[in-house]
């Protein structure tokens, strides 16, 4: 068993309040803590999901995200209402190239894409996101050193694009390959915590170091938590406490 557990989504935001208003709007989710450091988006109570923490940063977005959300939809219909609602709410159709394809992409306010999803039946009991998509070199790879990571199961007979899941609910996570390599600062990453009864956060960092991850520095400085990096250079958190 992993002795670490994926706990949220953090997002860099020149307006950290502004653009977790709008995603809690896009989502019909609810906001949850506050202090000058951050803004949280959490699931509607009794629905799966994993909470985004909104944080400030400076200096302009520069390149695609490599993590993205899917959005679900139950039917044709509902997916055009979701992308007309999120059209009105301020979203952008966006093209990153994907072609004649049967899911729509957006952007949000400060230039963030995602999808809106055709209904899949896979995706059913998911939650108002379907999917943490991660962009990536090596999918198949990056996907095992998430497994551990984040303690999520590998889904079977996902096919060609490696996805994880923990316990059989809630969003998948996804590796797409055919990324280029990192080259900038992600302006969304992932956080840990250890698990609770596990052997601390110490021995976390320990085993993700051992299983390919790097220490990064990112300009942290008398923080509570610990920045890595994955095999492919994608930063993220191990945060302290349990969970």
């Amino acid at each position: 068993m992993s002795g670490s557990l994926l706990v949220d989504v953090v997002v860099d935001a020149a307006d950290p309040a502004g653009l977790a208003h709008w995603w809690a709007q896009a989502l019909e989710w609810r906001l949850g803590y506050r202090d000058e450091h951050e803004v949280d988006v959490d699931p509607p109570e009794g629905e799966p999901g994993v909470p985004l923490v909104f944080v400030p940063v400076g200096g302009p977005r520069t390149t695609r995200s490599r993590l993205h959300l899917d959005l679900d939809s139950s039917s044709p219909a509902e997916q055009r209402q979701t992308v007309e609602h999120l059209l009105h709410l301020g979203a952008t159709p966006v093209d990153v190239g994907q072609g004649d394809v049967p899911w729509v992409v957006l952007a949000d306010p400060e230039g963030n894409e995602f999808c809106v999803l055709e209904p899949r039946p896979e995706y059913e009991g998911t939650g108002r996101v379907a999917a943490l998509v991660v962009s990536a070199v090596d999918a198949p790879a990056l996907s095992r050193f998430w497994a551990a990571a984040a303690g999520w199961d590998p889904v079977p007979g996902a096919g060609p694009v490696p996805a994880l899941r923990r316990g059989g609910a809630g969003p998948f996570l996804e590796f797409v390959g055919g990324a280029g390599p990192h080259t900038v600062k992600n302006r969304w990453h992932l956080d840990l915590r250890a698990r609770r009864g596990g052997r601390g956060r110490d021995a976390v960092v320990r085993e993700l170091l051992a299983a390919g991850a790097r220490s990064v520095d990112i300009g942290q400085r008398g923080v509570t938590w610990d920045v890595l990096a994955d095999p492919e250079g994608n930063e993220f958190c191990v945060l302290a406490g349990e969970v």
